[in-house]
């Protein structure tokens, strides 16, 4: 009906929970298990039946708002008797939909330079804040195999030497050589690097209850050497008629590159890193040559997945690792998808499809993400890359409105961050084969909550921010594509700015965390706008429920949660977003 918005169809999905094991348990234990069993079984019928589930008020709400709550705790409500009108939050606990892989932000050399900065005692803190319990506590991050637009000066990979098919002079070195304090004077710690960051950030977890950090390592390009350009990229240009390329592998290097990244897992692994995802290529379809790049079509990745990369790392001992193919923007992924997921021999190999925001700074496109998982239900679906990106830069040549495409005040002002201030790299542009319809100015906080909120309802496993640190600039960004980040920090000054996208991140991750699950949602809206309301809810082992809203209006929103027979009223300020834990009965935490 108008207004009403449903996820899901009516197949129960293949990672329900498992009751596998139930026959091998001992007597007593058996009768235990059968009557939690049968209580929760009870509960769950009440939910679907919709009979009273003996809820009595909110367990937790926390809210982080254009107002100036971050991660506010506020006043819990209790649940009443009866079927809701209004606006209304329909949840199912019963109706488990995919697994959660977990959210974070990612490490790069930028990061790293940016926090050499510092001194140790205050970088760590800034790090315990992204990684931490008390802090974000980021179960995933995604980093870079070799050079990538975000590393100081780019332009390396692993392997340099030309013609070394046995990768004999492979070296984790660039990643661990720090940084020149005669030609970087304010750095604070000039051996700090991003191998050392990640160790620092691994180490932090460690210390944890949930030790977990699963780690998408991304390769930009291969060596030079191996690719037919001969070089890293080939920008646009009047002589090439502005299309710019990163190339793409020469045949005799096909074999050669899966072994690379062979070689990287097994390096970091060496230097106490467990790598826990790999995708084969970041942006396959490349960039027109602007940075680092390389070239795959979805038939050639397929090809080198079944005949190079999935039985080298089966053979090398890395078959558990999680690999994810495309690893570009989602209006794409279907393509891809039909290439690699339909095709056994590759699919084999394949954990799922990593997938990229770029396309529009609003769409979400859930109708895409729906449409993937009908068809590969198996496979998650991962977003692995999402920024604000040309941050400050100043407008190119086909942009009809250059006053607002560069944007300024961004660094310690929150209200940046909350309102209509930010453009992306196709704002207001007249390219060819580019519809700036889908690219409007728009607020960070929003683009960032809908984008998470939205893809969690429509099966997307997981959501990892691209740079977690950088400067207040937006870099160090070696082609000066500047971006913005959850942490900036000024360093000549050492001020560290959490920037209000920081507060969503950490709100979110505190409540959203692997191994739980997503369930089904009903968002019935009464005279909002389509955009107004976002919703999403996952569920722990624990029965802990835990609901996520976004208010993007100017004014706050009354929502009705109903869970079965119950329901409680929410107050949803506005410029917000909320979350909601109810603990279930007949599970405690």
């Amino acid at each position: 009906m108008p207004g009403t918005k449903k996820t899901g169809a009516g197949n129960w999905p293949r990672n329900r929970p498992s009751l596998n094991g139930a026959v091998n348990i001992m007597p007593r234990k058996r009768l235990f298990f059968i009557v939690i069993l049968a209580a929760w079984l009870a509960l769950l019928g009440a939910w679907k039946t919709g009979a009273s589930a003996g809820l009595n008020s909110t367990s937790e709400i926390l809210l982080t708002s254009a107002a100036g709550a971050k991660l506010a705790p506020q006043e819990n409500v209790e649940f009443q008797p009866g079927i809701a009108t209004g606006n209304v939050l329909v949840v199912y606990p019963e109706r488990v939909k995919q697994t959660i892989d977990g959210i974070g932000s990612s490490l790069t050399e930028s990061s790293a330079f940016v926090l050499a900065h510092l001194e140790p005692e205050q970088r760590a803190g800034v790090l315990v804040s992204l990684f931490g319990a008390e802090g974000a506590n980021f179960s995933l991050t995604r980093t870079h195999i070799g050079a990538c637009d975000f590393s100081v000066k780019g332009k390396y990979s692993y392997a340099d030497v030309p013609g070394d098919s046995g990768l004999e002079n492979f070296s984790l070195a660039p990643d661990q050589e720090g940084f020149d304090p005669a030609e970087f004077p304010g750095l604070r710690d000039p051996g700090y690097d991003l191998l050392p960051l990640i160790k620092e950030a691994l180490a932090i977890k460690s210390s944890q209850a949930d030790p977990e950090l699963r780690i998408v390592a991304s390769a930009w390009t291969a060596p030079a050497w191996m690719k037919d350009i001969q070089t890293w990229y080939i920008p646009g240009a009047p002589e090439n008629n502005w299309q710019g390329t990163g190339g793409s592998l020469l045949e005799e290097y096909i074999p050669i590159y899966a072994d690379y990244l062979v070689k990287y897992l097994d390096a970091c692994a060496a230097e106490g890193v467990e790598i826990w995802g790999l995708t084969p290529v970041n942006e396959p379809h490349g960039n027109n040559g602007q940075w680092e790049s390389m070239n795959f079509s979805a038939v050639s990745q397929s090809d080198f997945i079944k005949h190079h990369l999935g039985p080298k790392l089966r053979e090398a001992g890395h078959a558990d690792k999680k690999l994810l193919i495309y690893d570009q923007n989602r209006d794409g992924m279907e393509h891809w998808a039909d290439a690699i997921l339909a095709d056994r021999e590759s699919a084999a190999y394949v954990y799922g499809t990593a997938i990229h925001w770029y396309e529009s700074t609003f769409r979400v496109y859930e109708d895409v993400l729906e449409r993937v998982h009908a068809k590969y239900p198996e496979f998650t679906i991962m977003h692995t890359e999402g920024c604000i990106d040309d941050l400050g830069k100043d407008p190119p040549g086909g942009v009809t409105d250059p006053e607002r495409f560069k944007e300024s005040g961004w660094f310690g002002n929150d209200g940046f961050w909350w309102s209509k201030s930010a453009t992306d790299w196709a704002y207001s542009v007249t390219w060819e084969g580019v519809n700036a319809d889908d690219h409007p100015i728009y607020v960070p906080v929003h683009r960032y909550a809908r984008n998470i909120i939205v893809s969690l309802d429509n099966w997307a496993t997981g959501w990892i921010d691209w740079n977690a640190v950088l400067d207040s600039r937006g870099g160090p960004n070696h082609v000066g594509n500047f971006c913005g980040a959850p942490i900036m920090i000024d360093t000549d000054t050492q001020q560290v700015y959490y920037t209000p996208v920081y507060y969503i991140l950490a709100q979110l991750s505190r409540t959203i965390r692997p191994g739980d699950q997503a369930v089904w949602t009903e968002l019935r809206k009464d005279g909002l706008d389509e955009d107004d309301l976002h919703a999403c809810a996952t569920i722990n082992p624990a029965g802990m429920l835990s609901v996520q809203l976004l208010n993007t209006s100017a004014e706050p929103v009354e929502c009705q949660l109903q869970i079965g027979a119950e329901h409680a009223s929410l107050q949803i300020p506005a410029n917000s977003v909320q979350t909601v834990r109810v603990q279930l009965p007949g599970e405690q935490e």
